[in-house]
């Protein structure tokens, strides 16, 4: 947690060692983490400089452990400076930091499509090789801030579903609305089914068809991969990246349309295959969302109790009011009690 604010592993031991003592000494939170005493004070010391602890002014303490060599004298004890303030100043430094390294990608990006070899350079780019196209597909899922639209269709062939499966778990974590389409035929088999049911537990939506034009991952409507033809690329596996464009606009119009004519897939319970009903049932984590909301308790403090994102407690609620057909949430509380989905 710490390291994000610059603080190295060691220098976060003994600060959060110390958060747990009113005091301590070297000797004391040496114990406690491990670390040899001499490393731990030189730690004391550096954090004492950029003044996230301080020397306690108790009686009988004296100067820090370095000074600590006369007889009776007693070993410097630390105490943390109020996190509020020592740590805010690190806040701000990282924030300002993050917003230059913004600037800098924005001006970058811009940059290189105004001086791309070739116009269309700065509207699709070419990828070739498994390591590449494996590569900005984790790019695209793990840069996503807001919404993934993803086709599923045929076997995985750059990417194995293991890692495409991190970094779905990671986007879902992070609260992004992820929606996919899968061909039919994708979901046989065990081990991918068991996959989607928890994916879909975790707050994915997964709608079928048939079948699909061809396989594409969008990332927050401003990037999207297309995989190609390996014969066209000498056996290789090949992708596109497709950048802000009306390209991208019409495979972003595609998604919507295949998803809106597609069929949801809502029981994660009894198998990923069951198919939209006029009995739907609300899956077990949905009923959880359910179970705190009825008792009146907020989206924000049910997102923390389940461990969930708020966005993700949303996204639930919404959909139990559509499998509900209500327009508020009292309708909604109706519907469970009549539906004895509680």
């Amino acid at each position: 947690m710490l390291q994000a604010l610059g603080l190295g592993p060691a220098e976060e031991a003994v600060y959060t060692a110390l958060l747990a003592r009113p005091t301590a000494s070297a000797q004391d939170l040496a114990r406690q983490t491990g670390l040899e005493k001499a490393e731990t004070t030189r730690i004391l010391l550096d954090l004492a400089t950029r003044g996230l602890v301080a020397v306690a002014t108790e009686a009988g303490s004296g100067a820090p452990d370095s000074a600590d060599c006369g007889a009776g004298r007693q070993p410097a004890r630390y105490r943390l400076t109020p996190p509020s303030v020592a740590l805010a100043p690190l806040l701000v430094e990282q924030r300002n930091a993050l917003h230059r390294a913004e600037t800098a990608f924005s001006m970058l990006t811009e940059q290189y499509r105004s001086t791309a070899a070739h116009p269309a350079g700065s509207v699709v780019e070419v990828v070739v090789g498994v390591e590449q196209v494996a590569h900005r597909f984790h790019q695209l899922q793990r840069g996503a801030q807001r919404e993934l639209l993803v086709f599923l269709v045929g076997a995985p062939i750059a990417v194995p579903r293991e890692e495409a499966d991190v970094s779905e778990s990671s986007a879902l974590d992070r609260g992004v609305d992820f929606r996919v389409v899968a061909a039919k035929d994708y979901l046989d088999g065990h081990e991918v089914a068991r996959d989607v049911r928890e994916a879909m537990m975790a707050g994915l939506e997964l709608r079928l068809v048939d079948s699909l034009p061809l396989k594409m991952v969008v990332s927050d409507r401003e990037r999207a991969m297309v995989p190609l033809d390996m014969a066209d690329s000498g056996g290789e596996p090949s992708a596109i990246v497709v950048h802000r464009s009306g390209l991208l606009t019409a495979l972003v119009h595609l998604f919507e349309k295949e998803w809106a004519q597609a069929r949801p897939l809502y029981n994660t319970t009894t198998g990923v295959r069951a198919e939209a009903t006029a009995d739907q049932q609300p899956t077990e984590g949905e009923l959880e969302v359910l179970a705190l909301l009825l008792a009146g308790i907020s989206d924000r403090r049910a997102a923390s109790q389940l461990g969930l994102s708020i966005r993700t407690v949303e996204r639930r609620t919404r959909r139990l009011m559509d499998l509900a057909g209500a327009d508020s949430r009292l309708q909604l509380g109706w519907h469970a009690a009549r539906a004895g989905w509680l």
